[in-house]
């Protein structure tokens, strides 16, 4: 009897085979099945569509192949990565509901007003009124070597910002010694690295990669401190956030799509979280400013700004005139010449070498006046 029961089983299975294969042959070719591996990571507000890139990369890249100990006093190579994340395509921007669509403009306004929320924002003068140990050097020492770790474990450039984001946040209402700056740094980072990462890295690897100068203890014991302090906020708008649609918009002059300015735009970004000054300004200002002299560099010759620009980042190019010399300034080396962590990064092919193009040496005042 099991064994007529095993039968019709069997032969109903069959049968259902085969009817679902001529269902099958009458579908349109176009369908596709989205398994749960498959599915994009969540982000603060809207997932991207670069995560579903990445949710396939970083199962089989979460830890890197080989480690090495860093220090933040050591000077280390950057970890060079023969693969680079293409650009979206036009139908991943369109799929995308931040960069287009009805939704877009509502999305884009949510984010500027929890930008500017007070509980999301560092004090802009917390060294001089807070920190008595931590001089705004000593920040950018730490930031550099960050830098290096994300690379080390091939963490996703959110990550980095939320990161950076939760140090000021967090030295703007507490006091810490020098000697815990680093403890800080991996502590955010670990935070960080949960809150966007696929497969996060451990408490042992950030442990490994200050050389063990932190038992494990250590850092669970910071970590609880930092969300304590920030009240669990831990998500919020940084500048790449803003710099994904912004970096679209500015493509609107060049016939294909420009791999030199989003590799350029992401490099002034970096360099903008070297520099404590950089602390005052709205994560969005710094993104427009960070299109703005993109587009300066790679055609000096053209006004950068345009009334499109102006339009959805909602600053005049007068808005971003004191923001962008600081950052032109960062970019010729004149401020954090000796922090070359994301300069190294930038020299490197797969990002087409941006960090060593030519700019000219002022940007003509004409050039901040409405376009």
């Amino acid at each position: 009897m099991a064994e007529t029961d095993n039968c019709v089983r069997v032969t109903r299975a069959s049968q259902k085979r085969v009817a679902a294969a001529a269902m099958a042959d009458d579908q349109p070719a176009n369908k596709k099945r989205v398994v749960l591996g498959e599915l994009p990571n969540v982000q603060n507000v809207v997932g991207s569509a670069a995560q579903k890139r990445r949710a396939k990369s970083q199962k089989s890249n979460s830890k890197p192949k080989k480690r090495s100990k860093l220090s933040v006093a050591s000077t280390i190579k950057t970890v060079v990565v023969e693969d680079s994340e293409p650009k979206l395509s036009v139908d991943e921007i369109l799929d995308d509901p931040e960069m287009m669509g009805p939704y877009s403009s509502d999305i884009y306004a949510y984010l500027r007003k929890m930008e500017a929320e007070p509980k999301r924002r560092p004090i802009p003068n917390y060294i001089e009124k807070i920190q008595a140990d931590i001089s705004a050097n000593m920040r950018g020492v730490l930031v550099d070597w960050m830098v290096e770790v994300a690379e080390e474990y091939k963490l996703c450039s959110d990550t980095l910002y939320l990161s950076i984001s939760y140090i000021d946040r967090f030295l703007s209402m507490n006091i810490l010694s020098r000697q815990r700056l680093q403890l800080l740094g991996v502590s955010s980072m670990l935070i960080a690295s949960k809150y966007e990462e696929i497969t996060p890295p451990h408490v042992e690897d950030f442990c490994y990669i200050t050389d063990n100068t932190y038992r494990r203890e250590e850092v669970v014991k910071m970590e609880a401190d930092i969300l304590k302090s920030l009240n669990f906020e831990m998500g919020n708008p940084t500048v790449k956030t803003f710099l994904r649609r912004f970096t679209n918009i500015a493509q609107e002059d060049f016939k294909t799509p420009n791999l030199q300015l989003e590799f350029l735009g992401q490099y002034l970004a970096e360099l903008s979280l070297l520099d404590y000054n950089f602390v005052k300004f709205l994560p969005s200002l710094i993104a427009a400013s960070v299109a703005y002299l993109a587009k300066f560099i790679i055609r000096p010759k053209l006004h950068p700004w345009s009334q499109n620009l102006q339009q959805y980042t909602g600053y005049k190019p007068a808005d971003l005139r004191q923001c962008v010399i600081l950052l032109h300034d960062l970019y010729m080396a004149r401020r954090g010449g000796s922090l070359i962590a994301v300069r190294e990064k930038y020299k490197l092919h797969r990002f087409k070498c941006v960090a060593m193009m030519p700019s000219p040496p002022e940007i003509p005042f004409s050039y901040f006046e409405e376009a």
